[in-house]
């Protein structure tokens, strides 16, 4: 079950890197970084729902709420620069 909050947000966000005529690199194209899911909770909910510990220990949190399955946007597009 999701928390409302959590229904329309997009942990992974782009920006364009700035990049000079007089740059002798390449450029990098867009740039991805990845917010973590406490940024937008403001505070923690009492009652939150929580992993077992076995499980817990394996995500690195406690709560769901707060896990954030990191996807390496790099390699689904074959590198930074294909």
């Amino acid at each position: 079950m999701n928390a409302p909050y959590q229904q329309h947000l997009t942990y992974m966000k782009t920006y364009h890197p700035f990049h000079s005529r007089f740059d002798p690199c390449r450029p990098i194209g867009v740039k991805f970084y990845s917010t973590p899911p406490h940024l937008y909770m403001g505070f923690q909910p009492p009652n939150l729902q929580q992993f077992p510990p076995r499980v817990a220990l394996k995500k690195g949190t406690l709560w769901p709420a707060l896990y954030d399955d990191y996807v390496n946007p790099y390699e689904a597009k074959g590198g930074p620069n294909p």
